[in-house]
């Protein structure tokens, strides 16, 4: 996508110099009926957003709710189900040592580190809606329409309409912050409230325009305080510039329109954020992030400072974490200063423009005079670089780097992107008219960009759209394996007590384990295999639960059973193969294409039902069964061994039903299963073969088994 993103744009200037005046019969119409509607700013305020809204939910089919896919995500889903529960934080459970994750705190409370504004969005989902995707949906959409409500205050209507919808196909649809847990949507739509209400204050001291801008200033304040500081720092020397330059009369009048109910919204947004440190962690002025960075981490996030000391830690996977990855992030940003600024802006450009945002800036090269500065700008212009330069300084003093860092500014950008365009488009080149054609190519090209993406995975094109850099349209990675493990054990009756063993070479990003807001009474609850010893304590105390053992960096990924404790005490571990093998197939063929399932095998005690005299126990597992890609079905769960065949000396396999669609079977596919059933029935009685890896494997996930049928 990169590549024809960047193709389009070596295009653009090519066809406007040729045909600078082509197919302006189609576009006239066009833009004289969005003239006509973006004069009435209300409704295009909400057709933005009810069209950033439908379009996110009309590609459901093609890109389906989200998995969380890193440890950060499944601290903000903590986060949301702590306030869907009813309360601000979770009493430390007793037995945290065996949940300790990366992004979460477990003293003095269990609670996500992370600020409240995207947690209160994903549990306002997760309560109306079911699922706290629903507010990652939900705050894109108002986020989309807030950048077209703002940029009405900056620019004239019909281009306020264009930023609008750019902004809808470039972040509202296939971009990490609707398709992820990780935020950007709330923390962007603060800074749209705040940038929008600036002008109309200055303007018309209404004092809903002055709430507006307290209800931005609060988002921003509880999603990324540190860079919507150095945010805000324009903001308000902007306000307090204007309040000098009034009378004293006009000065009384903003002073009660203004400031008294800006002052009222952010009092009441300091005193709660006040309220929630102090429940989360004892102390009013100490938030869970600082508590987390210094239970934790080494790196002290500034390159100036010095590391601190390396605590202890319970956990290997969180060791190699804060003394691996993070370490080594710092000591790059330290050792390479320009280079690591090169590449956070970088970082940024591929995020919030690419190559086709960048067209208008690059026109600006022609268009404006030669020798033009800073200072030549127009005031609206010279403060909103002000603002992105500020937001940017904040990025670049600290050593992590993401693109919604610069979230607060996305408003600002948009604003930039459709100044930049209007100036073009009065642009003629020897009387022909080029820069209105620029216009509409960039325009055009954004929209072709969006039918493309959406094109690829319906119409099996051969594009590769890779998940760095991150762009407009990357795919956002998700933790399917878990996903895998968890919709299979959810499928099952009881409650489950998962133990996860990690290889020393497991990603730490990868976080297995990640809980509920209420451990106990969980029907799923996910713990560090801490050896036997240590385990004996989570066993006894979830007594009731069936125990599983998983091993997420086995390829396939094994689900193991953990029988009951003995009467020492002590734990026995079921030796016969792992209860349940799953394989990742990404490239099933038939309908189900986009869909990654797993065949399932569920080994159980082969001596159920069989004769207490039997001379021979069926002590045989049956074999593992790779998922089998056919044109019609495939094995959605084998159920091996479900009872004995006489006197326990033989397995049966029961290979289930064909998917949906499907009632009977063919009658090649009956000759088929009788086959495979009598294979296995009188295969030799010693203990399979181990599974070797097959050398074929798909290369769309690292999990994936062949994709040849077998």
């Amino acid at each position: 996508m990169l590549i024809i993103e960047s193709s389009l744009v070596l295009l653009i200037p090519v066809l406007a110099l040729l045909v600078p005046g082509a197919c302006s019969w189609v576009f006239l119409p066009i833009e004289q009926k969005l003239a006509n509607l973006a004069r009435h700013r209300h409704l295009a305020v909400l057709l933005v957003g009810i069209l950033s809204l439908g379009l996110r939910a009309g590609i459901l089919p093609i890109l389906p709710v989200p998995y969380p896919g890193l440890q950060d995500e499944f601290s903000y889903q903590l986060l949301a189900d702590t306030f869907a529960h009813g309360r601000l934080t979770n009493p430390t459970h007793p037995l945290w040592v065996h949940f300790e994750t990366i992004f979460v705190i477990h003293r003095p409370t269990y609670c996500s580190m992370y600020y409240p504004a995207q947690g209160l969005f994903l549990a306002l989902g997760q309560l109306i809606l079911g699922h706290p995707f629903w507010g990652v949906w939900l705050s894109t959409g108002i986020m989309c329409a807030t950048i077209c409500w703002m940029l009405q205050a900056w620019v004239p209507p019909l281009w306020a309409l264009m930023g609008g919808l750019l902004a809808t196909v470039r972040l509202g649809t296939f971009s990490y912050w609707a398709n992820s847990y990780w935020g950007g949507a709330v923390t962007a739509l603060g800074g749209a409230l705040v940038l929008g209400a600036l002008p109309r204050i200055k303007r018309r001291h209404r004092m809903r325009n002055a709430l507006l801008m307290g209800v931005g200033f609060a988002l921003l304040f509880g999603s990324r305080p540190y860079e919507s500081a150095l945010f805000s720092v324009p903001v308000i020397i902007a306000i307090a510039t204007w309040m000098r330059s009034g009378t004293k009369e006009k000065r009384g009048q903003t002073l009660l329109h203004v400031v008294v109910p800006l002052a009222v919204i952010m009092t009441a947004t300091a005193g709660f954020l006040m309220y929630y440190c102090w429940r989360t962690t004892g102390k009013a002025l100490v938030p869970p992030y600082i508590v987390n960075l210094r239970t934790y981490a080494v790196d002290p996030n500034f390159a100036w400072l010095p590391l601190r000391a390396v605590p202890q830690y319970h956990h290997d996977v969180i060791r190699r974490h804060w003394l691996g990855w993070d370490i080594d992030q710092y000591q790059t940003v330290r050792a390479h200063p320009l280079i690591s600024t090169a590449v956070k802006i970088l970082m940024l450009w591929f995020f919030y423009l690419g190559p086709l945002l960048s067209v208008p800036f690059l026109a600006l090269g022609f268009v404006l005079p030669y020798g033009m500065s800073l200072r030549d700008l127009g005031a609206r212009t010279q403060f909103l670089l002000v603002v992105c330069a500020a937001n940017l300084l904040a990025i670049l003093l600290a050593v992590p780097i993401n693109p919604h860092y610069a979230a607060p500014t996305t408003g600002a950008v948009y604003a930039l992107i459709v100044i930049a365009m209007e100036r073009i488009r009065r642009w003629n080149k020897k009387t022909k008219r080029t820069g209105i054609f620029v216009v509409r190519a960039v325009l055009t090209a954004a929209l072709g960009l969006f039918l493309l993406r959406i094109s690829i995975p319906v119409l099996h094109l051969p594009i590769n759209n890779p998940a760095q850099p991150w762009t407009w349209c990357s795919p956002w990675n998700q933790l399917l394996p878990r996903a895998q493990v968890e919709s299979r054990l959810r499928a099952l009756p009881g409650e489950h007590l998962v133990i996860v063993h990690y290889s020393p070479e497991h990603d730490p990003r990868e976080g297995w384990i990640s809980n509920s807001a209420d451990i106990d009474n969980s029907k799923i609850v996910w713990a560090h295999d801490m050896g036997p010893d240590l385990n004996k304590e989570l066993f006894q105390y979830f007594s009731g639960r069936q125990i599983w053992m998983v091993y997420p960096d086995r390829d396939p990924i094994e689900l193991s059973p953990y029988e009951a404790l003995n009467s020492t005490g002590q734990i026995n571990k079921q030796e016969s193969q792992p209860t349940a093998r799953l394989d990742n197939c990404a490239g099933r063929v038939g309908s189900n294409s986009v869909e990654r399932e797993a065949a399932e095998l569920r080994v159980e005690n082969c001596c159920q039902g069989g004769s207490s005299t039997a001379s021979l126990p069926c002590e045989r597992s049956c074999q593992r069964i790779t998922c089998l890609q056919e044109r019609s079905w495939h094995l959605r769960g084998v159920i091996p061994c479900r009872r004995a065949i006489e006197n326990g000396k033989e397995c049966y396999l029961n290979v289930l039903r064909p998917t949906a669609g499907r009632k009977h079977w063919s009658a090649r596919r009956k000759v088929a299963r009788g086959v495979l059933l009598l294979l296995v029935a009188y295969s030799p009685r010693d203990s399979p073969a181990p599974y070797s890896r097959p050398t074929d494997r798909s290369p769309h996930h690292k999990y994936c088994g062949p994709h040849t049928p077998q």
